[in-house]
């Protein structure tokens, strides 16, 4: 739970109802480093996990991928791919992708802005990210609205605030700020507001590169230790189905050559993008993320990429996108399954299609959330936000999500085991039908025995009725403004400002970068 939030300290009363003032111990457990404890559930049978790989092998063979980036097309030619230029499409064979696997890490050791923070991206780890890539926000003050700069600074502190989010991500558009300055804006923010592992988009070799030069300013680190260590991350989507647009083909290569992470995600919904049964989206998706992979390998051998899968379905109906489905777990599983098949970290992703921050929206995330949980996902986007299928990220919603997300975080804790855990002494001490509030082995463990909910109101009806009758939307509403209220960067942002700054305006000056397209 967040430490920097003030808790209030009730005043304990002794076994004879006397008030007694005492110290109060709060419970503080970290959720920074989180290895999943449960067992990875399966879908398919090992034999068709080789199947499935087979086919997508036979996939990037013979039918290929359109790559629209002529440079990448000539990296893939000089590597032996077969690629016809009027058609823009690039066949890969089997050894190319061998090849890329063998040299495409197992592990990555992140560099975050405090050495406390740094994290393995491998397998068993467990990294949960607030919802990204939403062009708009909502509360239930001031309603939905586009984005703005001050909404991602709002976001970023937020993220800040929860040990159990453990990376920085692109939440939210800044539509207040041009594109060709946008990147120096959100970058700040993360480099100044957080210590955490930041996100820098992939919007073009210019605005990648004045990304990686504010955080060798902000990190203090060298051109060359920044290319030998991850210091930032960026997630490539492929255009599903099979096609690699210009700005994501551009965002692997810059980043491998840089030795940044790139997580490289196809974005299949069955049904729609993707063949609509789940294992044949799970197909089409393993054969692009495949043709990431050996592209960032291409690049710079043994770059660090990660395997990224978020694959759910449509609405048959409307056409829409849907989350938290069986299909979407099933899929999630299925990715799970081929990503310990290559030995991979990998991405999965949760989210909600609901538009209102309603028991529809908890529901779905909340099935994504455990569907990534037991498939071992290394790391979950849009674990607590996200909404409208990813148009919209909702304050509320973030802050009752995190309650969903540091019950699971609970579980990754050890259970006591020792000899006292047992209680027969406490057992043996209440008589039947007793109760064991006040004996000894209560009384010394209490202050710290059980989490500690963040937004649910544990007491009873007339208690919840004086106090305002507030639902969980409306509390989460009063805890994310708390948490700004009471926000403080972190020691490491210290005079990180004063080294952007000078940066930012040199390059305002000389026009910023715009974005690439197509």
């Amino acid at each position: 739970m967040n430490s920097d939030l003030p808790i209030e300290k009730p005043t304990a009363s002794n076994r004879h109802g006397r008030a007694a003032k005492q110290q109060y111990e709060r419970r503080l457990p970290s959720y920074h480093n989180l290895r999943n404890p449960f067992t990875p559930q399966t879908i398919f049978t090992q034999d068709r996990v080789e199947f499935l790989h087979e086919k997508a092998l036979e996939v990037l063979e013979t039918l290929g991928i359109k790559v629209l980036l002529p440079q990448a097309r000539q990296m893939f030619r000089s590597a032996g791919a077969i690629v016809d230029e009027s058609t823009e499409m690039v066949r890969i064979g089997r050894e190319l992708v061998a090849t890329a696997l063998e040299s495409a890490p197992k592990s990555i050791h992140c560099f975050a802005g405090s050495a406390q923070r740094d994290l393995k991206a491998e397998l068993g780890q467990m990294i949960f990210l607030a919802g990204c890539g939403a062009p708009n926000v909502s509360d239930i003050d001031a309603g939905r609205r586009p984005g703005t700069l001050a909404d991602f600074q709002s976001l970023v502190k937020l993220v800040q605030s929860f040990d159990v989010l453990q990376w920085q991500g692109p939440y939210v558009e800044a539509q207040d700020v041009e594109l060709h300055l946008r990147h120096y804006a959100t970058t700040h923010a993360q480099l100044t507001l957080s210590d955490k592992f930041p996100c820098v988009y992939a919007r073009g070799t210019p605005q990648v590169e004045d990304g990686f030069e504010m955080i060798r300013l902000a990190r203090g680190v060298s051109a060359d230790e920044f290319k030998n260590g991850a210091y930032c991350y960026t997630v490539i989507n492929t255009n599903s189905p099979r096609q690699l647009d210009i700005p994501m083909a551009q965002g692997i290569i810059d980043f491998a050559r840089y030795g940044q992470p790139t997580i490289v995600t196809p974005f299949c919904l069955a049904g729609a993008m993707a063949p609509i049964t789940v294992a044949g989206a799970l197909t089409l998706g393993h054969a692009e993320a495949l043709c990431g992979i050996v592209l960032s390998q291409l690049s710079r051998r043994g770059s660090p990429v990660i395997y990224g899968s978020f694959s759910s379905n449509v609405s048959m109906k409307s056409g829409s996108p849907a989350f938290g489905t069986p299909e979407h777990i099933k899929a999630t599983l299925g990715a799970g399954q081929l990503a310990r098949f290559l030995g991979l970290p990998w991405r999965s992703g949760a989210g909600s299609a609901s538009n209102i921050a309603d028991a529809q929206a908890a529901h779905e995330t909340q099935f994504g959330l455990w569907g990534s949980v037991l498939a071992g996902a290394s790391v979950c986007v849009h674990a607590a936000g996200w909404m409208e299928g990813g148009l919209c990220l909702s304050y509320e919603k973030l802050i009752t999500d995190l309650e969903a997300i540091q019950t699971i975080a609970e579980l990754c804790t050890a259970t006591p085991q020792d000899d006292d855990a047992f209680a027969f002494e406490a057992i043996a001490e209440v008589p039947p039908g007793g109760h064991f509030f006040s004996v000894a082995h209560t009384m010394s463990r209490y202050r710290t025995a059980f989490y500690e909910p963040i937004v649910a109101d544990l007491s009873n009806f007339g208690t919840w009725k004086d106090g305002g009758s507030k639902s969980a939307t409306t509390r989460a509403n009063g805890i994310w403004k708390l948490a700004l209220s009471k926000f403080k960067p972190p020691e490491a942002c210290e005079g990180v400002a004063d080294l952007l700054d000078e940066f930012i305006s040199r390059r305002t000056a000389q026009g910023g970068a715009a974005p690439v397209s197509g």
